[in-house]
């Protein structure tokens, strides 16, 4: 409830083969949404408790010696699935952080040398808790850019709160997705033929001048030291092609990708020294951009 927005973008990244980097405060029901996304889905679901002492081999997997066949065999680990929950990210050490970048980049993961292909359908769900910084590890750049999205869970407004509060009060525990009667929608091959159909929306030449005229400011912005890259842009025109086709248009508008630049660059940018100690957020000076940015019209 509340978080139609939200819903929204992923939504877009699971058309588009993106991954999704949830960021929000204790009990915003990142982990749920997470979840419910993947109950209405015919696809493999997986979760990682990501924690200090997770190890990549906890991640990957590992070959061990089988005694009674004298040879190796691989155990697979929880990253062999569809719709991966990497939950609390952030909250194990960078060694393990960048067992994901492989599978995340390439959708392969390789152990002692050989490789095993995870498919078209694997989509990493991350989630961060943005207050408490004991014992995390921020994610470096080279991981936060394979995320489509960075997507701020926000607090429900007064009367989305109360209907919460109304609906699930008289316990203590999280819900489970089964006990909303969600039903399952989609399978691989539809997903196969709705983002066959997503690739073929109309992104004029003009719109696309306009996405790479938005990624190249914010590699000159003098409150940002560094810019998005050649990934973002086309990232960007992917995930306004399926915003397209998820409002019904085989085209899409400016306005698709206004929507879309905040929440696919505010993890690719790095404030400067000077607009942090300003208190500048990336938000705020990628609005500026899309603001002096000529869109066509």
């Amino acid at each position: 409830m509340g978080q139609d927005d939200a819903i929204d973008l992923m939504l877009v990244s699971l058309l588009v083969g993106g991954h999704v980097l949830l960021e929000g405060a204790p009990g915003t029901a990142k982990t749920l949404l997470a979840q419910t996304l993947a109950a209405c889905l015919a696809l493999d679901f997986g979760r990682i408790q990501f924690t200090p002492d997770l190890m990549p081999g906890d991640v990957l997997g590992t070959n061990l010696f089988n005694f009674q066949t004298s040879a190796f065999s691989l155990t697979k680990g929880p990253i062999f699935t569809q719709v991966l929950l990497a939950d609390e990210i952030n909250r194990t050490p960078p060694k393990t952080q960048a067992s994901l970048l492989q599978a995340m980049n390439e959708r392969v993961v390789t152990i002692d040398g050989a490789d095993y292909a995870l498919g078209d359908e694997f989509m990493v769900v991350a989630t961060q808790n943005p207050i408490e910084q004991q014992g995390t590890y921020p994610l470096p750049e080279a991981q936060l850019d394979r995320f489509l999205f960075k997507i701020l869970i926000a607090y429900p407004e007064r009367d989305e709160e109360r209907a919460i509060v109304r609906r699930h009060g008289s316990r203590s525990v999280m819900p489970r997705p089964a006990d909303f009667g969600l039903q399952t929608v989609l399978d691989a091959r539809a997903l196969a033929a709705a983002r066959d159909c997503v690739s073929a929306i109309t992104l004029t030449d003009e719109l696309i001048d306009y996405i790479v005229d938005v990624v190249r400011a914010t590699r000159s912005h003098a409150a940002l030291d560094v810019g998005a890259s050649t990934r973002a842009a086309n990232m960007l025109a992917a995930a306004s092609r399926a915003y397209a086709g998820l409002h019904g248009r085989d085209f899409v508008i400016p306005d698709d990708i206004k929507l879309l630049a905040v929440p696919a660059l505010r993890h690719r940018v790095v404030l400067s020294p000077s607009a942090e100690i300003e208190g500048q957020g990336s938000d705020r000076i990628l609005r500026e951009i899309l603001d002096q940015t000529a869109a066509p019209r």
